[in-house]
């Protein structure tokens, strides 16, 4: 039976490289993005998740990628030892396979499974050589004739032609192909009147074509990866690439893996973001989360306390709850995205054996994983190993991890926005009660997240500021003193050490 519908779930890596007790999940969106500093093993993950299919049977462009294609064997490693599983699903004629997991590895001579037991899927890898300006590929210097031979007027071509010239503010008129005495082959396209071919193409604008291209002309359920997809492009092309790419990519189920430097992306929220830290022990994997907290994991330390939180809300909670102490000139502030990065982050400063750690206070929002037990699965997802070390880790680990209170099942934004509405006329400043007065009118903006956005987007505030001002309405009433319960306790135990210093 014919296999369809596939999707790659995750990778799990015990050993590739350098990279060690890694897991990154692929399924929340059609394209994710792995992120980390040179080193750590980005384009490693790509190769190997070129190799995990076999070609779709009667596919002429789906190349047959194999490991010894990316890890060839040296004198100084012959990758003995290497090992990962991939989780993918797929349907294999009427029955579905909701997950099936292979187990990579080389032990000896080879690598396992065998190449035909792979699952069929087509994949297109991507690389680093697509960059390379064809001139700089071109050997010959004089000079160098060809042909139009083909016309691209087809469907798929005229796709890339009209997407590419959306990207690069052009005006496509023409795409084509020229082949040359040798059987070179080279696109040209006409921009502007003049006629050029991809030999005349800045790199940038040679690897956009490329990339549509292959994209295009992928099936559906294809598996796309593309190395530093950043490379030779400028932000704003960047920028309308990847957009153009999840309009491609996300009808027909095709999923883009790619690598990336560019932090200008960050703010795109079609793209599922995996930052990448090295640990001596581990390779951590953050979703969702901002830099600023992956910074202080690589060892600098900029104030006595440091809190870690989720989020500006909860950033401008911290920092009224540090004000309300006398303590926000000893404290520094960090956010981590997704909550599920809170137990990364706590495992990531034990296993980087950062100083200051005993000064670090990892804050969840209150809604998420708020149980003691459930704070314990996170944590042993994260910190793995059945030695007692490994079990004093996770315990040291839980101890700096808590969260404000709030009532069970609340929504934090939702709950702050109750709190306001609840304060009592009559006593408060006249542009207190305007907010209120706003606050009050929202009783349905869609989305539990946009209570309070939508009173900042109408008092016409900046975000930051207008967080504030709600912090200290919030602030007024008793309720405030349960919610920061947890953090002022902690920052008691710490003052008189901090004062000292």
């Amino acid at each position: 039976m014919a296999i369809s519908q596939q999707v790659l779930k995750k990778i799990e890596i015990q050993k590739l490289k350098g990279i060690k007790d890694l897991a990154i999940d692929f399924t929340e969106q059609p394209l994710v993005a792995i992120m980390a500093p040179n080193g750590v093993g980005k384009s490693t993950i790509l190769h190997a998740l070129a190799c995990i299919n076999k070609p779709v049977a009667g596919s002429p462009n789906n190349i047959d990628y194999k490991f010894p294609t990316f890890f060839i064997p040296t004198t100084h490693s012959f990758w003995n030892g290497s090992s990962f599983n991939t989780e993918e699903s797929f349907r294999n004629g009427a029955a579905v396979t909701l997950s099936h997991v292979t187990q990579f590895r080389k032990d000896a001579d080879r690598w396992k499974p065998r190449y035909d037991t792979r699952i069929d899927r087509y994949v297109s890898y991507i690389g680093i050589k697509a960059c390379v300006p064809q001139i700089e590929k071109e050997s010959k210097a004089s000079r160098i004739q060809f042909n139009t031979t083909n016309a691209l007027n087809d469907v798929q071509s005229n796709r890339v032609r009209q997407l590419a010239g959306e990207i690069m503010n052009k005006n496509y008129t023409a795409y084509s192909e020229h082949l040359t005495g040798t059987q070179k082959r080279y696109i040209g396209v006409t921009a502007g009147g003049i006629n050029y071919s991809s030999l005349s193409m800045g790199a940038g604008e040679q690897r956009i074509f490329y990339i549509l291209s292959e994209v295009i002309k992928a099936p559906n359920h294809a598996l796309i990866i593309i190395d530093e997809i950043d490379l030779l492009l400028h932000q704003v092309a960047l920028l309308k690439l990847i957009k153009k790419l999840d309009d491609l990519a996300r009808p027909r189920n095709q999923q883009i893996i790619f690598t990336t430097h560019a932090q200008s992306i960050l703010s795109l929220p079609i793209v599922a973001f995996r930052h990448l830290y090295q640990t001596p022990t581990k390779t951590l994997s953050f979703s969702k989360t901002k830099p600023d907290a992956l910074h202080r994991l690589t060892g600098h330390q900029v104030r006595p306390l440091e809190l870690f939180v989720e989020d500006n809300l909860a950033y401008a909670l911290v920092k009224k709850i540090c004000s309300e102490e006398g303590l926000s000139k000893y404290v520094s502030i960090a956010e981590y995205g997704a909550a599920i990065n809170c137990f990364t982050c706590a495992c990531g400063a034990i296993l980087s054996g950062l100083d200051n750690q005993d000064n670090m206070l990892f804050i969840l929002d209150g809604d998420e994983y708020p149980t003691q037990a459930e704070k314990e699965d996170k944590i042993a997802r994260v910190l793995t190993g059945t030695t007692q070390a490994h079990d004093a880790q996770r315990t040291v680990a839980l101890g700096r991890i808590t969260q404000f209170v709030l009532p069970a099942g609340a929504k934090p934004e939702l709950y702050y926005h109750s709190l306001i509405c609840a304060l009592p006329d009559g006593q408060l400043s006249i542009e207190q009660q305007e907010v209120v007065d706003v606050a009050r009118q929202i009783g349905n903006p869609g989305d539990a997240h946009y209570f309070l956005r939508d009173i900042i987007e109408r008092m016409d505030w900046q975000v930051e500021v207008g967080l504030s001002k709600l912090v200290d309405l919030v602030a007024l009433l008793p309720e405030w003193h349960a919610i920061k319960a947890n953090i002022k306790a902690w920052l008691d135990l710490k003052r008189d050490d901090v004062i000292e210093q």
